[in-house]
Order: C-alpha cells, then structure tokens, then sequence
C-alpha cells in the first residue's frame, strides 16, 4: 500500500500505475452546488470521544491521527492482506497525542516536500573530455543502495545519500526512485505526438532535479525515523 498527502488534485494513477487505482480520502468533500461537507462524519467524532476525550481530540486531529496510523509499519504488516481487498479500518491506539503529532509531521513533509530544508548530499562532476559541441551527456538515473548514490548521468552523480533513505517506499519503489523516473526521457509512442511534442531534455531539469533530490532524501530520513519510532513502541499492552 502506498500512502502520500496532497494539498491539490491528482492523477489517479499516481501511485499504481496504468490501472487509475490511486484511491483518495479527504478531509472535506463537496456538493455540485460547492457546498463543503466535513468528510470526518460526527459519529466519527463521538467515537474517538468516547475513547480519548473531548481534549485535543477534533477532527482535524483524527485526520492526522489516521495518517499516522496508516504508516505505522507494524498496522501495515499485521493488516497486510486485509489492506489489499477492503478499506483501511482505523484503530485505537494509546497516547493519541502523539500519533497525531506524527500524523502532522508526515503530512507537513509530504505535502510541503518541495520547501523542506534539502540534505546535505554531494555532486561529483567528471566531464567527458570529448563531447560534440551544444551536446549533453547521457542522461543514466539509477540509484545504487549499496553506494549510497544516484548516477544521474554520464558526468554526474549524487553521494552521501543514507540507505535508509530507500525505505521510504511510494507503491512499489522508493520516494528517490520515483523522482529519477519522472525525469527520465521516454519517446511517446505516438509518432504525431514524438515527431512535434517530444520536446523533454533532461539536461533542461538537471540542476532542478539535483535540488529536488536533496529535499526528496531529507522527507525519506524523516519519514522512516518517525516510522521507525512508531515500529519501536511496546505494544505488549495494547488493545485495538
């Protein structure tokens, strides 16, 4: 399962591609008439009440507590099956505080993912000596875990990127490989399309992507440090 925030409207072939399977969840919805309806229903609120208390539990809270929740890595592995058939269902958790904290944290990351403060990689430039005037070099984008880096092409790569960058995961790949895909220079089969729209270089993108990049490696630290806490958490006492 793959899970990620937005502040806008998406393609919903986001995260699985081809199939238009990207599901969404929102915080409101809206009539045709442009009516905004809370999407968190008030008997929603009163069960979460029940269990919490009425202090710092809204439901805005409960929107962050979910999101939390639903990149908790032992919730995903306990409920790994179920996740694949039917619609998440949301437990209890102790300390609901802090689950929502988290939930803020996630969301602000992944939404804001583009302002973040970038991680401090390193770009390591070795042109090619011979190369035809007003030509670029090949574009590569391949990651390598085990390096710790991303060739982006012949004359640059990316180091210094930690491995557990990689575990933060979109669907079936990693947030950095997900970048690297973006960028890459795909000819449309379309011949009409190829011959007068096929207008990408990567070399256009290049320095914006290496900025990208750096912002996309802080998220996955982050994002796999907050997990990681969640993972760690005794449960040997819970009750869902």
């Amino acid at each position: 399962m793959g899970l990620l925030g937005a502040n806008v409207v998406f393609d919903t072939c986001l995260l699985k591609n081809g199939n238009g399977s990207t599901q969404c969840v929102p915080r409101y919805r809206y009539t045709k008439s442009g009516e905004r309806v809370d999407n968190i229903t008030d008997w929603g609120l009163n069960k979460f009440t029940a269990r919490y208390g009425k202090k710092g539990v809204t439901k805005d809270a409960i929107f962050a507590y979910s999101y939390a929740v639903l990149h908790d890595p032992v919730y995903r592995e306990k409920y790994a099956l179920n996740l694949k058939r039917e619609f998440p269902r949301i437990p209890f958790y102790p300390d609901f505080a802090q689950w929502v904290a988290w939930g803020e944290a996630l969301m602000a990351m992944h939404i804001g993912y583009e302002q973040v403060e970038p991680w401090l990689v390193e770009r390591i430039d070795t042109p090619q000596p011979k190369r035809a005037p007003g030509t670029h070099p090949k574009p590569v984008l391949k990651s390598n875990v085990a390096a710790g880096n991303v060739v982006l092409d012949a004359d640059t790569q990316i180091t210094g990127i930690p491995s557990q960058a990689w575990n933060y995961r979109l669907g079936n790949r990693s947030a950095i490989d997900w970048v690297l895909d973006q960028h890459k220079e795909k000819k449309p089969r379309d011949p009409t399309i190829a011959a007068k729209f096929n207008t990408y270089r990567f070399a256009d993108y290049k320095e914006s992507m290496i900025d990208l990049l750096a912002r996309v490696v802080r998220v996955s630290v982050d994002t796999v440090a907050i997990t990681a806490a969640m993972q760690a958490l005794d449960r040997s006492d819970w009750t869902e």
